[in-house]
């Protein structure tokens, strides 16, 4: 192979990042971390251990509302760790929530729990005398966090549909094969946190002795729901159904949110369809896709080693000829799908089994005991009488699923009760939502979840002005840096975090999610964000055609620009 063969195929891009050192070091994943739980002279992990961790569900924060204080004091950071769950398609049992709740109220800070737009939950504030409790109390359950961060396959989402309940349910247990194929094989988060027998790991057949060069999502989408945010993924299987039936799935490859502010080369990407596959592939074709990013992403610029930079350097073809090699697959036509929307159905929906579903807003997915509105007692309250289980969905509420007709109504009183059914929320807030930002995510460069509830607040109250319908919504997102955690960049309005009280705004994604938005305004205030919806609302009400979303009037009225190919219209 040529040097610039291999140039292309990402193997000499430069010098390797130091993350691909420190990956090689750690002995699979090890590291030294057992010896930094025993270090009481700082709260935190050191040197590699910090990012190895990440490996294992948990990311190194503080509390950034008091850092300076504690700086005055002579005094670290307040130290601790956020989990992030691995729970396939989002399932949980009653029994499982009530562990969990009560851990939370216990051994963190917050005494919250918090829904993620990763269809999983997260502790935070967990201080390291804890940590160990946290992943053993966990497993008692039957719950773990291996590879729910870091350079691997993360948690595995499905569609939560509780309608079609045999087609979901199919699905639903291809997540979870997906997800168990792919986890990383070394030993180490059962010896380190479980005080498991130490067992050599030699190989990494999947992910290799390096793992992968960046984090690395999958999704198992049934449509027309399109509530996993499909083209915010790297891999994603669209499912395929004769007759209720689940016959295989299209793959569509190269999705991504993540940018850098200013960087050019970085920018948000749609998922390419790359055909039809049997169900008895699925599995070789998700190691190949896996595999074939492993053997060529960029391992010397991380911000430019995601899936979607792979396939715009080698070329669409390349990648999945080579997927195609890998899996003794060849794809067939993409089978014919639509997606029609991406919320949650709030409220009770009925199965085809005639089973009851609840789906509850839990606005931002934190799940806690607020003034006169103590949600999260209410979950618990629920959970010790329900004999179903629970979904948490990729848009941060929750599903209270297979309820009996008989037992609708006991259900109902206690949502109710406690706040978790409310009929007065807006269309327009059970479309929004926010990343954590503040205090806790060390990324944030601007508030998220905590300005989200009265940022909706002004725009239903624009709607109003301009005679929008209580039955319209703008879908409408905002995240605290340009990660893309709070998938700004597939909202109709999109806010991403540029400095405190600074956003850019971006403007005509579209109601199914499949059109990613352009920059509109850059580095501007709240309150200038306010008064650019005020008028953009304005012309949509007088000017709009029938039933036309918000996202598709200001591209076909010229305000904004489309977005076709990310790399060449965003920046344009």
């Amino acid at each position: 192979m040529s040097k610039q063969e291999q140039e292309v195929l990402g193997q000499v891009l430069g010098p390797l990042a130091d993350n691909e050192r420190l990956k090689r070091e750690s002995n699979f994943l090890r590291g030294t971390i057992e010896n930094d739980l025993q270090d009481r002279i700082t709260g935190g992990f050191t040197a590699d251990n910090f990012q190895l961790i990440r490996f294992h569900g948990m990311y190194q924060q503080d509390d950034r509302d008091i850092r300076a204080e504690r700086a005055k004091q002579k005094l670290e950071p307040l130290h601790n760790v956020m989990l992030r769950a691995r729970m396939p398609g989002g399932i949980i049992t009653p029994k499982q929530w009530l562990a969990i709740d009560k851990f939370a109220t216990e051994n963190t800070s917050y005494g919250s729990l918090r829904l993620t737009t990763r269809q999983t939950f997260q502790f935070h504030g967990v201080l390291k005398p804890n940590i160990k409790l946290m992943h053993q109390t966990l497993n008692s359950i039957g719950i773990d966090s291996i590879a729910t961060a870091g350079d691997v396959n993360r948690n595995v989402l499905c569609t939560t549909n509780p309608v079609e309940s045999e087609l979901h349910q199919e699905a639903y247990e291809w997540a979870k094969k997906i997800s168990e194929h792919l986890l990383p094989k070394t030993k180490a988060y059962a010896e380190i946190w479980l005080d498991g027998e130490k067992v050599e790991t030699t190989e990494e057949p999947i992910l290799g002795s390096n793992y992968l060069p960046r984090k690395f999502k999958t999704t198992v989408v049934i449509p027309p729901q399109n509530d996993v945010d499909v083209h915010a993924n790297d891999l994603n299987f669209v499912a395929i159904a004769d007759n209720g039936k689940l016959v295989g799935f299209n793959v569509l490859v190269g999705g991504g949110l993540a940018m850098t502010h200013g960087d050019t080369s970085t920018y948000a990407r749609k998922a390419d369809d790359f055909g039809f596959v049997p169900l008895e592939k699925t599995l070789e074709v998700a190691a190949a896709v896996v595999t074939t990013q492993r053997d060529w992403g960029n391992r010397s610029n991380r911000k430019n080693a995601k899936t979607k930079y792979t396939l715009d350097r080698v070329g669409i073809d390349v990648f999945k000829a080579e997927v195609e090699k890998r899996a003794d697959v060849s794809f067939g036509e993409s089978r014919p799908y639509e997606f029609t929307e991406r919320g949650d159905r709030i409220g009770w929906v009925e199965g085809i089994d005639g089973k009851h579903h609840l789906a509850l807003f839990i606005e931002n997915g934190r799940l806690l005991d607020f003034p006169n509105k103590p949600l999260k007692s209410g979950v618990a309250e629920i959970a010790k009488v329900h004999k179903g289980d629970f979904r948490m969905t990729a848009n941060q509420n929750l599903i209270v699923a297979g309820v009996p007709t008989k037992e609708k109504a006991k259900i109902e009183k206690i949502a109710r009760e406690y706040g978790l059914m409310d009929d007065a929320v807006s269309e327009q807030r059970k479309n929004s939502m926010a990343c954590v930002a503040f205090p806790t995510c060390p990324l944030a460069m601007a508030e998220a979840e905590r300005f989200l509830p009265q940022f909706v607040t002004d725009i239903e109250a624009i709607l109003e002005k301009h005679s929008i319908s209580k039955s319209d919504s703008i879908i409408t997102r905002v995240t605290g840096c340009p990660n893309g955690c709070g998938r700004a960049m597939l909202a109709e309005i999109g806010l991403v975090g540029k400095a405190p009280n600074r956003y850019n705004l971006h403007l005509g994604g579209n109601k199914a999610g499949t059109r990613v938005p352009k920059m509109y305004k850059e580095n501007i205030t709240d309150k200038q964000i306010l008064e650019e919806i005020d008028q953009l609302v304005a012309q949509w009400s007088k000017e709009r055609e029938p039933n036309e979303a918000f996202g598709d009037f200001v591209i076909r009225a010229g305000i904004i620009a489309e977005v076709k190919v990310s790399k060449r219209d965003l920046y344009a």
